[in-house]
């Protein structure tokens, strides 16, 4: 199980929002981060085939994701920034919706809907219209739609947009259920969404990946600066402080 990223670039006009990203992901909760305009939604838009790249190519287990077509939409599951929802929609009509475009039959259509309801612990308002829903219940929702093929692949663009402090918890306690099987990728500028959950954290600025590793990592690779230049103890040095050296922030 394995997500390639070879040298991609992308250019709009004469703006270069992509240059020369490459990593590999496996199984596990992966980080993305980096400010607004750090190139992450087009990465994610890349990723999940809504925006072709001007260069460089994406392999899933070896196979170019260009080339596979529906058969990489069928192990792809994507949880956009925007919350895209129906208002009049009940929970359970939404998904059923989603359920038919993505070529359920009808049995698995039904089991696949329950078991995501009641994954994002959303079963008991699923005959409410989606207008009632509540911020945090309109994020588990769309998890809940990503969810509904079981996809080897999950990408998530600002998940907790939005949210308060307990709804984000909730919400990493979630995705932290949810990957036991899968590659997930979480872009975020929220440092909390993904410092205690992800395998590795992507550092992205200004369309370019700066630095990768787990936590630890991180801050080992720039501890020494941050004490010598703010004079703070290493116990207090954190990954706030990796974003705030590499983005300023």
């Amino acid at each position: 199980m394995e997500l390639t990223v070879e040298n991609l670039y992308k250019n709009y006009g004469q703006k270069v929002a992509l240059k020369g990203v490459s990593f590999v992901l496996g199984q596990g909760v992966y980080g993305l981060l980096g400010p607004n305009g750090s190139g992450k939604s087009t990465l994610m838009n890349i990723l999940t085939g809504n925006v072709r790249a001007t260069s460089g190519t994406v392999f899933w287990n070896g196979q170019n994701i260009a080339e596979m077509g529906k058969d990489y939409r069928k192990i792809l599951g994507y949880v956009p920034q925007q919350q895209a929802l129906y208002p009049d929609f009940t929970g359970m009509r939404f998904l059923s919706y989603i359920a038919t475009l993505q070529g359920l039959k009808s049995k698995e259509a039904k089991e696949r809907t329950s078991y995501a309801l009641d994954v994002v612990e959303l079963s008991h308002v699923s005959s409410k219209k989606i207008r009632s829903y509540s911020g945090g219940m309109k994020q588990r929702l769309l998890i809940a739609q990503a969810i509904l093929t079981d996809p080897k692949v999950l990408i998530m663009d600002e998940p907790t947009a939005g949210l308060d402090p307990k709804q984000r918890v909730l919400m990493r306690n979630l995705i932290v259920e949810i990957a036991s099987d899968k590659v997930v990728l979480i872009a975020t500028h929220v440092v909390s969404d993904i410092e205690w959950i992800s395998k590795e954290i992507l550092l992205l600025k200004e369309g370019s990946l700066i630095q990768k590793g787990n936590r630890d990592l991180l801050i080992r690779s720039i501890q020494e600066k941050i004490e010598t230049s703010s004079k703070r103890n290493k116990k207090n040095v954190d990954l706030e402080d990796i974003y705030l050296y590499y983005f300023g922030e």
